[in-house]
């Protein structure tokens, strides 16, 4: 074995291992991310705030912003994030989180922004607006990723045309009519004589389609509640669409107007956590729908129900025989298929409803093809044969 392996072991497998890989010589950057790994990895229960002075002391005891800034300075953004989530696991950094200092040095991730919506009532004024920061970059990030093909996805979807073929007077396009039958002057009489005429489209009064979210709330959906609230936020900005964003536990929570005016607001108003009571939401969001065929609904849960599951069943069939597309997304996430109730996802897919766990990248496809009115547990298919390829 060279120097280099040796050296790799030597930070890969941590202190006492020097004799039996030949003593490897660390150098300065070696050091400090041997030490930064070894706060985490050393095997000892201690928690980082007994190593280094305890909640609320990050002025006193800078070690620990130190040790955040070293992890981002010598590992790549990926094993970043394993380290600190380990952190969290490992040696309570979630206390930390309550400490600006520290907020400013963690790198934004979904799991930052998950520890962060647990611990919500807790999070210090002092650290508001820095808890506020991570979570808007990772919100803003999401947004960056999905936002382009999920807009192109709906406007393809609803096929909205500039120009209709529809006679009315006071909907003459008298500007583009001129314009495409001037090869149609006539000299002698000094006038145009149209071959056709174009006129507006009428605008509709009603939106093209309902868009209802029904998000679980409890704690294993954390990721899911992220990506929901910056779908929700991207479907509310669009004008064709009437979007509603609903959360729930064993309560429901119309979050619609808050994701309206700012997906990361409504991630703070988040309760994570508690019992589930899918189907009082489900009923609730019966109530919000005017025209089944145009209504979109997901459901994002793991289906762990701790309601009356055979009145969520009625109602979901209800709501699929009167015209609704039904989905429920067991994950809406880039992270593979949580734990989730598999007895009560098979009945709910024996009423011809999908339940599986969804991509932010496949979203676009599945959200078209359902407005599209094509088969939606094909469509589910697809979307799972996708993921698998991509991974």
């Amino acid at each position: 074995m060279d120097e280099k392996q040796s050296k790799r072991w030597r930070l890969i497998l941590g202190q006492g291992t020097e004799e039996q890989l030949g003593s490897p010589m660390l150098g300065d950057e070696d050091s400090i991310m041997d030490a930064a790994l070894a706060a985490i990895y050393d095997g000892k229960d201690t928690d980082l705030d007994d190593r280094w002075g305890g909640v609320g002391q990050c002025q006193r005891f800078p070690n620990i912003s130190k040790w955040l800034g070293d992890v981002r300075s010598f590992f790549p953004p990926d094993i970043v994030s394993v380290i600190q989530n380990d952190a969290i696991e490992r040696k309570g950094l979630t206390q930390l989180l309550f400490e600006p200092e520290t907020l400013s040095n963690v790198k934004p991730d979904i799991s930052m922004v998950g520890a962060l919506m647990s611990l919500r009532g807790q999070i210090p004024e002092k650290s508001k607006e820095s808890a506020g920061a991570l979570v808007q970059a990772v919100v803003d990030e999401i947004m960056k990723r999905i936002e382009t093909d999920l807009r192109r996805a709906v406007t393809g979807a609803l096929n909205k045309k500039e120009h209709s073929p529809l006679p009315s007077l006071s909907g003459t396009d008298w500007k583009r009519t001129i314009s495409k039958n001037l090869k149609n002057y006539d000299m002698a009489n000094r006038r145009i004589i149209p071959e056709r005429f174009y006129f507006f489209e009428r605008r509709k009064r009603s939106k093209d389609w309902t868009v209802i979210l029904d998000i679980d709330q409890s704690g294993s959906m954390a990721d899911s509640i992220i990506y929901a609230s910056v779908m929700g936020a991207i479907f509310a900005s669009m004008p064709a669409l009437d979007t509603r964003v609903v959360a729930f536990d064993t309560e429901v929570v119309d979050l619609t107007e808050v994701v309206r005016q700012d997906p990361v607001d409504m991630l703070f108003g988040v309760q994570l956590g508690g019992g589930t009571d899918i189907n009082k939401s489900v009923h609730y969001c019966a109530g919000l729908i005017e025209n089944p065929k145009k209504t979109m609904f997901i459901l994002i849960s793991d289906l762990y129900e701790g309601g009356v599951a055979a009145g969520l069943l009625r109602k979901l069939q209800e709501m699929k025989e009167s015209g609704v597309k039904c989905m429920v997304l067991l994950a809406l996430s880039d992270s593979g298929t949580p734990s989730y109730d598999r007895d009560l996802g098979q009945k709910i897919a024996n009423l011809g409803i999908p339940s599986f766990a969804c991509s932010s990248d496949a979203l676009p496809m599945l959200v078209e093809g359902a407005m599209k009115g094509f088969d939606l547990m094909a469509l589910a298919e697809n979307c799972k044969t996708r993921d698998k390829k991509s991974k």
